[in-house]
């Protein structure tokens, strides 16, 4: 890898800080049907969380419930269950965080979770002075349908940083997907919770942490 990137964008859950609890993300959207007085079991509600897909014309069929309405109330109850997740330290920053100091380029983050709960994160652990650009996803069924792989909110954080000549940096096959879709290169995250995962996409770059990166990263004297 050589220094010659303009900026560099990361994902977050994986790679910024450890992911979540599914559990917890079940119990939210137990609680956003609850709000709708309809029962789900968690079995039900972990399938919903690990395909993390928005509801459509047949979940109303099937449930009765607005689907937009519903979505929000998920994104919402998410949301404050991470943020509490993160308040009691269950949810922590990756100690190889800190070498993001070393990078000299232009940094964003997207990532796939709500914009609300990066926001928070990035106030929270004093990280948001590090990036100039942050994109979660938007708490609406248009908002989720931009998620990766689309390089949607991608290429938005690209134009608030005037470049294109950028890495983006992602722990999953969906975030090397999105990279090549908005035409950059991308650097899979191999940490320890992906040692086994095997790609059907081939990343430009693979590390095993954020340290490796920035120091693959770094200028080299000639």
């Amino acid at each position: 890898m050589v220094a010659d990137y303009d900026a560099v964008v990361f994902d977050n859950d994986g790679v910024l800080i450890e992911l979540t609890d599914e559990r917890l993300l079940a119990e939210a959207v137990q609680e956003a049907f609850a709000a709708f007085d309809v029962a789900v079991d968690e079995q039900r509600a972990l399938e919903m969380v690990s395909r993390d897909d928005p509801p459509d014309e047949a979940f109303e069929r099937e449930i009765g419930v607005d689907p937009e309405a519903f979505w929000q109330r998920r994104e919402a109850n998410a949301s404050a269950v991470q943020r509490e997740a993160i308040r009691r330290g269950e949810k922590a920053l990756y100690d190889d965080v800190a070498a993001l100091e070393s990078l000299d380029h232009r940094l964003g983050v997207v990532s796939n979770n709500q914009h609300e709960t990066i926001e928070f994160i990035l106030d929270h652990h004093g990280l948001d002075e590090h990036f100039e650009t942050v994109y979660g996803r938007e708490p609406t069924l248009a908002g989720a349908r931009r998620k990766k792989p689309n390089p949607s909110y991608i290429e938005q954080a690209l134009d608030d940083l005037g470049t294109r000549s950028a890495l983006y940096v992602g722990d999953s096959e969906k975030d090397v997907v999105a990279a090549h879709r908005a035409g950059i290169d991308a650097a899979f995250l191999r940490r320890d919770h992906r040692a086994d995962l095997e790609l059907d996409v081939t990343p430009t770059h693979e590390v095993r942490d954020l340290r490796e990166l920035a120091d693959r990263l770094a200028p080299r004297s000639e």
